[in-house]
């Protein structure tokens, strides 16, 4: 049996990345779960992909009424929720006197409003055990040019898993954040650079990597498995970096 056996998982933007990762490995673990994305070819991709144990529903986190869509048809058909990633985030660039109204409304629709939404809404139907893990970013501890409502989100998203853990006190519901480093998947390719540039930059943070690479989706679903799992029972609050040791030293 895996360690998932019987549960009830719901993956945000599980439809490529690491969301895609993390649902595959949820259902090798024997879980049931649930992907939602906002384009349908993906999630249809992602069934694919995945195989059995896996329903997809369209939907953007930062809309209440998709929100709201997504746990009814939860709630119908197996009435509980085990274990929740909120990995659904946008990523973008751009430096302190160009940022843009637009640049910042996206950003905090997505990764601030998005996350509070899906947990919130998420509540009635978490069981006593459960465990919610939310996909926050080393950037929440760097200063990357560039990059900084994008880190103003992640370090919100961070703190989350703390006041929210104080929230929940007395209901048996787990909250720990996971925080990736430089991970390759295809959010790289809608930051405005080109292919060239793409691997110009993957070369740069392999090399500072202590590990000597760059990362890949498996390597974070790995760690939310184990977040998912009872192996992290007496775990919340917590932040766990995976990351090569680019944040670390």
């Amino acid at each position: 049996m895996g360690k998932l056996e019987g549960k009830i998982a719901v993956v945000t933007g599980g439809n490529s990345g690491i969301g895609l990762a993390t649902a595959e490995a949820f259902v090798v673990e024997g879980a049931h779960v649930y992907v939602t994305g906002r384009r349908q070819a993906e999630l249809d991709a992602a069934v694919a992909h995945i195989g059995n144990n896996v329903t997809t529903v369209q939907g953007d986190v930062s809309k209440p009424e998709d929100m709201d869509q997504l746990y009814r048809q939860v709630k119908h058909e197996k009435g509980k929720i085990d274990v929740l990633f909120a990995n659904a985030g946008i990523g973008d660039t751009a430096r302190l006197g160009e940022l843009t109204d637009k640049h910042i409304d996206d950003l905090l629709s997505i990764n601030i409003k998005g996350v509070i939404l899906t947990v919130q809404k998420a509540l009635p139907l978490l069981v006593p055990g459960a465990s919610v893990i939310l996909n926050a970013s080393i950037v929440a501890s760097k200063g990357f040019a560039g990059w900084s409502v994008y880190s103003a989100t992640k370090a919100a998203v961070r703190s989350f898993a703390r006041t929210w853990s104080a929230d929940l006190r007395g209901r048996d519901i787990r909250i720990n954040a996971v925080s990736p480093g430089v991970i390759d998947t295809p959010g790289y390719r809608l930051v405005g650079m080109d292919e060239t540039q793409l691997g110009a930059y993957f070369a740069q943070t392999a090399s500072t990597a202590p590990i000597g690479r760059n990362g890949v989706p498996s390597d974070v679903a790995k760690v939310v498995s184990f977040l998912a799992c009872d192996d992290s029972r007496f775990m919340t609050g917590s932040e766990i970096f995976v990351d090569g040791g680019i944040a670390q030293i």
